[in-house]
């Protein structure tokens, strides 16, 4: 039809835009009402994501282990890929704690008053979490909730976007067990692969509700908060836009400019999925759209993209890991009027990296982390609560450097290890969506 492809040749990230800013308009108007109007169509969009999420994972994780055969070795690239993911959280938390220490958003600051809807996070052991990714069930897993209970109420504690490592762990074995078998298994290969490319293709459908999906989550957004709750945080929320605005822009710009490749490339080419991470506030809800966009916009070997992308989506969580723990840290010893030496900076950033790892699996990851460096660091618990009530929009930005982050290390491993496409990168595509030529074309009149 004429109309879908007139709609199609939209570039997909201007879409996305006109989305957010209808949507912020729309909120500003109708206030309060726009939540109850519009937000319903947010929560379809998320829904919609999360539904592809899971079984795009396993199929994606099974074909690409079971394509191993004379391929590059998958336990080499993950080496690789921890290591950027390391290199990555520290370059981070260095930049929290230098804009903390810059900006100074805790000095002169009110008194505040702990949300009222702040309960303190337990945080389980490292072994607690190392051991819940193998999981007991792994249809359970498959069907775990976004509230980290299944269908029958029984918690688990890797819930929701933690899942997927559960989710890659189980189909990782399948895969191996594919190539151990070798030609027993060929047509459950063929499976998998035909199984790979039809959630593809069911990916492709659903990210074309991102518009739709991004006006309804802004307008309710917009609609329900106001701008009153940032008034009185309003420097801690400048300075954590600005840390994450140098972690995307300058930091990542520079490893990539290291590596030979144009940054504005890859950002054209990752833009849809930050502006799912923006909006929806989740990494697990911007996966597909990461794992798309690096396949197809960057040029990134698929079979390596299927593993690589998951798994940054589960511990790569440079703003709400690294970036916001560390800033918060120091936002709450200024506030409290605490001095931070050198041995405590290097504490925050130590607990920060490392905490970054080890609370994968845990839902809530940004508060927990927080908890983890605050402990770490000896300073109040209980200040955390201060910030919650601005949690939600802090969660935006945070959230887009996750996945701009998720999206870059493959992208630099591939560079590294020869599995990137130079022609597919350097062409800069920004859609994620349907291929213009998968849409019907428009017929001529007769």
């Amino acid at each position: 039809m004429a109309l879908v492809a007139g709609w199609l040749r939209i570039p997909f990230w201007q879409r996305v835009l006109g989305g957010f800013v209808l949507g912020a308009l729309a909120g500003w108007l109708l206030g309060p009402a726009a939540e109850t109007w519009f937000q319903p169509l947010g929560d379809v969009y998320v829904n919609l994501i999360k539904m592809i999420a899971i079984p795009l994972v396993l199929f994606a994780v099974i074909n690409a282990v079971g394509a191993l055969h004379g391929q590059k070795s998958i336990a080499a690239l993950a080496g690789r890929t921890f290591a950027w993911f390391a290199i990555t959280a520290v370059l981070a938390v260095a930049v929290g704690l230098a804009v903390g220490w810059i900006i100074k958003p805790g000095v002169g600051v009110g008194a505040l008053a702990i949300a009222s809807d702040y309960s303190p996070k337990n945080v389980p052991g490292p072994l607690d979490v190392l051991l819940n990714i193998v999981p007991q069930n792994p249809f359970r897993a498959l069907s775990a909730t976004a509230a980290g209970k299944t269908g029958d109420g029984t918690s688990v504690i890797v819930p929701s976007n933690s899942t997927i490592l559960q989710v890659i762990f189980f189909a990782g074995l399948i895969g191996f067990a594919f190539v151990k078998l070798g030609e027993k298994a060929t047509n459950l290969r063929t499976l998998a692969r035909e199984a790979n490319d039809t959630m593809i293709q069911v990916t492709r459908f659903v990210l074309e509700f991102t518009p739709l999906g991004t006006f309804g989550l802004i307008a309710g957004l917009v609609g329900a908060y106001g701008f009153e709750k940032l008034l009185p945080l309003g420097n801690f929320v400048i300075a954590l836009f600005v840390a994450c605005g140098i972690q995307i822009v300058v930091v990542y710009s520079a490893l990539l400019l290291v590596h030979g490749l144009n940054p504005l490339k890859f950002f054209r080419g990752a833009a849809p999925a930050m502006q799912v991470g923006f909006v929806a506030s989740s990494s697990f809800a911007a996966m597909p759209v990461s794992l798309r966009a690096v396949e197809h916009n960057h040029g990134v070997d698929k079979n390596y993209a299927s593993f690589a992308v998951p798994l940054g989506a589960s511990i790569k969580m440079d703003g709400c890991g690294a970036i916001y723990p560390a800033l918060a840290a120091v936002f709450i010893a200024q506030y409290s009027g605490i001095e931070l030496h050198a041995g405590t900076y290097v504490t925050i950033a130590l607990a920060s990296v490392l905490g970054s790892f080890g609370t994968a699996g845990v839902p809530g990851t940004a508060v927990i982390m927080a908890t983890v460096v605050l402990s770490a660091a000896g300073l109040p618990l209980e200040a955390i609560g201060y910030l919650y009530a601005i949690d939600r929009v802090l969660d935006m930005m945070r959230t887009m450097t996750n996945v701009t982050g998720q999206m870059l290390v493959p992208v630099l491993v591939a560079k590294e290890t020869g599995l990137l496409d130079r022609a597919v990168y350097e062409a800069a595509s920004s859609n994620v969506g349907v291929e213009h030529s998968d849409a019907e074309p428009a017929r001529e009149p007769t």
